[in-house]
């Protein structure tokens, strides 16, 4: 018995994704992509969805060589519940289960100067400045906090047959939200750590009901710190990809680098797989929060 137990601890019994059935919302760059590929290469069929018809067939172009999975790009806009309605019905017509969901797809917001002393100084950058208004603050939190509930709760059945066709497992929400929503600072935009901070607190109460109501449906969030998106690098290359310089965190973050794709590769294999993780945030950040501190 103890000789054949040491094969649960193969690597390919402990993060396998092979035959699991993904979606990525945002999956067409970033962090988003990351993800994508993870899954795919290790076996997983992952549908793809954004904006950006153009960008998701391009992933699927470049992205679908040499891979055990398959990656599918399906166009939508998650910010719209419609557009949510038809994304799940296209999914459900297509599989039996969802294995793994996704909420990466998200927005930064406008910039705010806060370093004044002067109280009236400081009025004029957070409420008068043309950019701080409630329309911005709508747009972020409806892109990043209110897709990741209206995204999580319209796949619920399709996630329970997910856990219901292989013994063993349970499918997984994995909602990704930031260092941002953790640290004590604004880091210069109040819209979007707010907006993080309760990405992080709907996580915890969407596996505290979903738990409660008997489902075997994981949820957990994954807060990462500087990584290359379209978001922090302000572009991507004709790969799909983006690039920040090393030497501009070197001083910031105690790993003395961003984080590379491999680094988030690895969190979100444990993250979908590890069947005993649920209600958790995962910070994967090389130490910036450690150097930053926390509210």
């Amino acid at each position: 018995m103890a000789a054949t137990s040491n094969e649960n601890f193969k690597l390919e019994n402990l993060f396998s994704v092979k035959g699991k059935v993904a979606l990525v919302t945002g999956g067409g760059s970033g962090i988003g992509l990351m993800a994508t590929q993870a899954l795919a290469k290790n076996g997983a069929k992952v549908y793809i969805t954004g904006r950006t018809e153009e960008k998701l067939d391009r992933v699927a172009e470049l992205y679908n060589q040499n891979i055990t999975g398959r990656i599918i790009p399906i166009p939508a806009d998650i910010t719209k519940k419609d557009s949510i309605v038809k994304l799940a019905q296209e999914i459900e017509a297509r599989e039996k289960y969802l294995s793994i969901l996704i909420n990466n797809a998200g927005v930064s917001s406008a910039t705010q100067t806060v370093e004044h002393e002067d109280p009236g100084a400081l009025r004029k950058a957070l409420f008068e400045d043309p950019s701080s208004n409630m329309e911005e603050w709508d747009r972020t939190y409806r892109t990043n906090v209110v897709q990741c509930f209206f995204t999580t709760t319209a796949f619920l059945p399709l996630l329970q047959r997910g856990s219901e066709v292989e013994t063993g497992w349970s499918s997984t929400v994995i909602n990704i939200s930031s260092i941002s929503g953790i640290v004590k600072a604004s880091q210069h935009h109040f819209a979007y750590n707010a907006s993080k901070a309760a990405v992080i607190h709907l996580t915890k109460m969407l596996a505290h009901e979903i738990a409660s109501s008997n489902l075997r449906i994981r949820v957990n969030n994954i807060a990462p710190g500087v990584f290359p998106s379209e978001m922090t690098a302000g572009e991507s290359d004709d790969k799909q990809k983006s690039a920040i310089p090393k030497e501009k965190y070197e001083q910031k973050v105690p790993a003395r680098r961003p984080g590379k794709d491999e680094d988030m590769a690895s969190t979100v294999l444990f993250t979908a797989t590890n069947q005993y993780l649920n209600g958790q945030t995962i910070v994967v950040d090389g130490g910036y929060v450690l150097a930053t501190g926390t509210i």
